[in-house]
């Protein structure tokens, strides 16, 4: 554990079951709003409400950490969210204390952006309702599900939403940048299938009130959220999705030992699986000792999925394993458990809207021999033909639906617990996937929001595209004093 005394923290001390005193900011004071109310403007003091963690709890190390440890932070205080109204009142107290604020779900910030020093952190993870309605097809689901959580619950039923394929990550945060997985091409982008949500935003001059968002209210907001909403428009409480019926899948891993099939397997699978039956979703990772291909066909047989993959199964002598299966059983069968994996990764996001060229390929095959980790990867998911390229009803600001594959080199060192461990890798891998990046430049554009580029050039074109200006039309509206901001938020427009 790191020493918390090195640090210039303001001390927290907890006051009662659900309230919070800091030195010079008594929560609940009048004397905080001493000039009064001012043409209904003003809300009344505020109290934090929830489970709080302040920098004296026994467990502020844990509730402070990321899933990413490449990033360590250390907030004035992290309020769990326990119900909608603790929200309204963290929000509300930042705003009258003049606090920076994030808002955190699942943990999987990349760059470390839902947490701050000094600051604080509104975490909306204990927020887990379920509220399924099979005969509309609708689930209502709490921001603090997970997506393992939410493929599970929805599975009882036979039903899915599309999710991402790390089950670790959080449902909220996953859908409103996008969210794809093995299901895009089948049922669309997870927030696609978003269609109504709860919402905590900026209300009057330093208060927040409750907005409750589907395609007939606050359509605007809907759009944004479809895409762009995360921590860029207010606090989501709970999402509402379309649900589809799912009873079964076939899973396939093919493994080929070693790179010397790269070129063939890389070309074949852009050129066939993007162009495949819709119900085929696919995956094809390269790392530094072998070429990975899973692939989901949904409400499909063995036989059906080979036959489909028949190009890519004919290349060399590779490895099979089959499932057939329920999604959520299948889902949770090929999730890795959270504390095996590396503690610190540095990623790079990117859309490819040609083949690559062999050259492109060739590049791939070069940085995974020089790799500065076994935990080093190249990763991509097939789009192409599929339900990805319809928006839904009322539209959605992630732009990136023409793409013909996404894809990302990845790094990953170190273990969990340990913060100094493999030290010097951090400086070989952080240049390896800014060399990796900047060599395949020529071959892709864009960039994807949940997976963000730091130091990116013109990154709000990157990730949405000639969406912008709207968006920054709807910061303007519902959030004009630009209380929700980070390092790659969208600001409110000026005129």
């Amino acid at each position: 554990m790191r020493d918390l005394s090195r640090r210039d923290l303001l001390k927290a001390t907890a006051v009662g079951a659900g309230a919070v005193a800091l030195p010079g900011m008594i929560a609940g004071s009048s004397a905080l709003a001493a000039d009064g109310p001012s043409f209904g403007d003003k809300y009344p003091p505020a109290t934090l409400t929830g489970r709080i963690v302040h920098p004296q709890s026994p467990d502020y190390a844990q509730a402070s950490l990321g899933w990413d440890e490449l990033f360590v932070r250390y907030p004035l205080v992290i309020v769990f969210a326990q119900e909608t109204q603790d929200v309204v009142n963290a929000l509300t107290w930042a705003r009258q204390h003049d606090v920076a604020l994030r808002v955190r779900s699942g943990r999987h910030s990349l760059e470390g952006w839902s947490n701050v020093d000094n600051g604080l952190v509104i975490d909306v993870s204990e927020l887990k309702d379920v509220h399924i309605d099979t005969a509309t097809r609708t689930a209502k689901l709490g921001a603090g599900l997970n997506q393992s959580e939410a493929v599970t619950a929805l599975g009882e039923y036979d039903l899915a939403a599309t999710t991402g394929t790390e089950g670790t990550v959080g449902l909220s945060g996953a859908t409103l940048g996008g969210g794809f997985g093995f299901l895009t091409r089948y049922l669309g982008m997870a927030c696609d299938n978003l269609i109504g949500a709860e919402i905590v935003v900026a209300a009057g001059a330093d208060g927040a009130k409750v907005l409750e968002v589907d395609p007939w209210q606050h359509a605007d907001l809907l759009w944004a959220l479809r895409g762009a909403g995360n921590g860029n428009f207010g606090i989501v409480t709970s999402l509402t999705y379309q649900v589809a019926p799912l009873a079964s899948v076939a899973y396939l891993q093919v493994t080929w030992p070693g790179l010397d099939n790269l070129r063939e397997v890389f070309d074949t699978w852009q050129h066939t699986a993007p162009f495949s039956d819709p119900r085929l979703g696919t995956q094809v990772e390269v790392h530094p000792d072998s070429i990975l291909l899973f692939a989901v066909l949904a409400e499909g047989s063995e036989a059906e999925a080979r036959r489909l993959l028949e190009p890519l199964l004919s290349i060399g002598n590779p490895e099979v394993s089959v499932q057939i299966g329920g999604w959520s059983e299948t889902y949770a069968g090929f999730q890795i458990p959270n504390d095996e994996e590396p503690a610190k990764w540095k990623f790079y996001s990117q859309f490819t809207r040609q083949p690559f060229p062999a050259e492109a390929i060739s590049i791939v095959r070069q940085f995974m021999e020089k790799a500065p980790s076994p935990d080093s990867n190249f990763f991509t998911q097939a789009f192409g033909r599929g339900a990805q390229r319809q928006e839904p009803f009322g539209g959605a600001a992630f732009p990136h639906r023409d793409a013909l594959f996404y894809s990302e080199p990845g790094v990953g060192w170190g273990t969990r617990g340990e913060p100094d461990s493999d030290d010097a890798i951090t400086p070989l891998a952080q240049a390896w996937i800014a060399e990796f990046s900047l060599a395949l430049r020529p071959y892709v554009d864009g960039a994807y929001v949940n997976v963000p580029n730091i130091g990116m050039a013109e990154w709000e074109e990157a990730y949405w595209g000639r969406n912008f200006p709207r968006l920054r039309k709807i910061k303007a509206k519902y959030d004009p004093h630009n209380v929700f901001q980070y390092e790659q938020s969208i600001p409110p427009a000026t005129h």
